[in-house]
């Protein structure tokens, strides 16, 4: 079954507490999204380990519920 939207984004906030997390379906099929999240605590880190932090918010889903995330990640600026 297909993730919401919405599931989407509560995971990845709750993950990383004071992130800006923006979502969009890109298919309209629930199964291929887009993410934007920006976040303090990804300052410094290398893109690979902020990429890390969402996938591991999102606790096992990719790949079976959630087949598609593409990913923009940053610090603020």
């Amino acid at each position: 079954m297909p993730m919401e939207k919405t599931q989407i984004e509560t995971m990845i906030r709750e993950a990383l507490p004071g992130a800006e997390v923006t979502i969009e379906d890109l298919a309209g099929d629930g199964d291929h999204y887009a993410a934007r999240v920006v976040y303090e605590g990804f300052a410094g880190m290398s893109r690979v380990k902020q990429h890390q932090l969402v996938y591991q918010a999102l606790e096992g889903r990719m790949g079976g519920e959630l087949h598609a995330l593409a990913l923009q990640t940053s610090a603020p600026k």
